[in-house]
């Protein structure tokens, strides 16, 4: 992340497409938590699944079961 009073460059562009009812769903969510900033919000939402998705599949060195004997 970029230090505090610096600006990030971002120079790579993601676009998606919804539907009506899934933009209306999104908007709802960002109305009623009052949140402005709909491109960050996106992109922490999907970085912060990402890397969640990735500390739950990190490999250890015994399997779950394993573990819980």
């Amino acid at each position: 992340m970029a230090q505090k009073g610096k600006k990030a460059n971002r120079t790579i562009q993601l676009a998606t497409t919804f539907t009506e009812e899934e933009m209306t769903f999104v908007n709802n969510y960002l109305r009623k938590y009052k949140i402005t900033n709909r491109s960050r919000w996106m992109r922490e939402t999907l970085l912060a699944f990402i890397h969640r998705n990735l500390e739950d599949d990190y490999p250890t060195l015994f399997n779950e079961h394993d573990m819980r004997r």
